[in-house]
């Protein structure tokens, strides 16, 4: 049954069922290219390209910045952003022309040689996140799978421990969740799980050091993997204190951290690691960094650094596990270059954060117009309204104030009128593109569409 989110259930039935049919008669050619895609699995290009609310998604034909056309001819204002992927904004020039000149006037995409692009990132990334070695993926999941391997290496530990619904890409370790009696079981519709998580994993509520505490006395975890702040969930900021104690913790029982800032990276220039003075032994990051071309990259503690190195037995150059021919790319290594350097600047982010905050200041207002029992949550540039008051302290409270009846409303209502939020979820994120306009037009549309709900 859906949560009791202060709305007339009939009602909402009803509006739903007029914008669905709208949508349908809005997107005749992305309603005929998805009939024609017999050859996809599912239909789309990724399985998850089929979480939409309307039966079929919107193909896109162009965006740039925080624009996006799709091939009915209908403009969006952006605020999904490819879920993080394009928090730069949609093919930023400085991008453009760095890819452009690696493939065009350089050549190699794929060479499998470094690029001084390659170190002068490193060294960006080590300035903003404080971690002073760096090693590229294509993915933050592959950065994240191969922080595991070297940390269950480094430790002689055979377990990662991760919050209950955290998001970290398709790790296998990470589709645990707390369970009814409070133990780890496996993520409802986990696909061909290659053994019992529990056998790799353990799993604490976040923003809960006592039970942090329980799982790591264990003494067989290697590692602890977290988001600063839950996101993919629904945005679940850390209480106070809270990652304090994480880091004591992880310390007191010989366990490392990893910060896994794909989407945190959203609180600033680098990351809540920076803004909340976090201390980790690995940062994983991806998407964002490389302008919307395939990236992942890992940061390492010199400490542990060291320690990797110092190991004989560790074959870190052939066949130990950990790379991939495509990472570290000319053309990737260009992007993160031209996007650290000139796209997504401290300045950049001031403008972002801004905009954010002007996004959940109107959204609150308009929440509180109808005395909703809703909250707003804010993680930098990055904003989410929630169906529930006070907000979810942790990821299970998130998954059980859900209601996918609402959402799926909100987002086709918006569509149908030129807004894009995140599909998984009601999040709205601040390009260096994306303009107080574009936040008043989304506070017009989505104050009517509450304005009908309680019509």
């Amino acid at each position: 049954m859906p949560t009791d989110s202060g709305v007339d259930r009939a009602r909402l039935a009803s509006l739903a069922a007029r914008e669905r049919a709208t949508y349908t008669e809005r997107h005749p050619r992305s309603a005929a290219a998805y009939g024609r895609a017999d050859h996809l699995f599912g239909r789309v290009p990724m399985t998850w390209m089929n979480k939409n609310a309307a039966g079929f998604p919107v193909y896109v034909d162009r965006a740039r910045g925080a624009r996006l056309t799709d091939i009915d001819g209908h403009e969006y204002i952006d605020f999904c952003l490819g879920d993080t992927g394009a928090m730069a904004g949609h093919s930023p020039a400085p991008v453009v022309e760095a890819v452009t000149r690696r493939l065009g006037t350089l050549g190699g995409a794929t060479t499998m040689l470094p690029t001084e692009d390659a170190a002068i990132v490193g060294a960006e990334l080590a300035g903003r996140f404080g971690l002073p070695y760096w090693s590229f993926a294509l993915t933050a999941t592959d950065a994240n799978r191969w922080a595991i391997r070297l940390l269950r290496a480094v430790s002689g530990r055979p377990k990662i421990l991760v919050n209950s619904y955290c998001y970290h890409g398709s790790v296998d370790e990470s589709l645990i969740v707390v369970g009814p009696d409070g133990h780890g079981v496996s993520r409802e519709g986990n696909v061909g799980a290659p053994t019992d998580v529990t056998g790799t994993s353990r799993v604490a509520e976040f923003n809960d050091l006592a039970g942090l505490e329980r799982e790591l006395a264990h003494g067989d975890v290697a590692a602890v993997l977290m988001e600063p702040a839950l996101t993919n969930i629904g945005i679940v900021l850390p209480e106070p204190g809270y990652l304090t104690g994480v880091r004591e913790l992880t310390r007191r029982y010989g366990t490392y951290l990893i910060n896994d800032e794909t989407h945190t990276f959203s609180a600033g220039p680098g990351g809540a690691t920076a803004a909340w003075g976090l201390e980790p032994d690995v940062l994983t990051i991806g998407k964002a960094i490389a302008g919307g071309i395939p990236i992942g990259a890992y940061g390492l503690s010199a400490a542990l650094a060291d320690a990797l190195t110092g190991r004989a037995d560790l074959d870190l150059v052939d066949m130990g596990g950990v790379g991939g021919t495509l990472a570290g790319n000319p053309v990737s290594m260009a992007a993160a270059r031209a996007t650290l350097e000139q796209v997504l600047t401290p300045a950049a982010f001031e403008g972002m954060l801004a905009t954010a905050t002007a996004f959940a200041d109107g959204v609150q207002k308009l929440i509180d117009g109808y005395a909703l029992p809703w909250s707003v949550a804010q993680l930098g540039a990055r904003v989410e309204y929630r169906f529930a008051s006070p907000a979810p302290r942790n990821g299970t409270e998130s998954a059980a104030s859900a209601d996918a009846e609402l959402e799926d409303f909100l987002h086709v209502y918006l569509a149908n009128r030129g807004i894009l939020l995140t599909p998984f979820h009601n999040m709205a994120l601040m390009s260096p593109e994306t303009t107080l306009a574009d936040v008043h037009r989304h506070h017009e549309i989505f104050g009517a569409a509450l304005a009908e709900l309680h019509a």
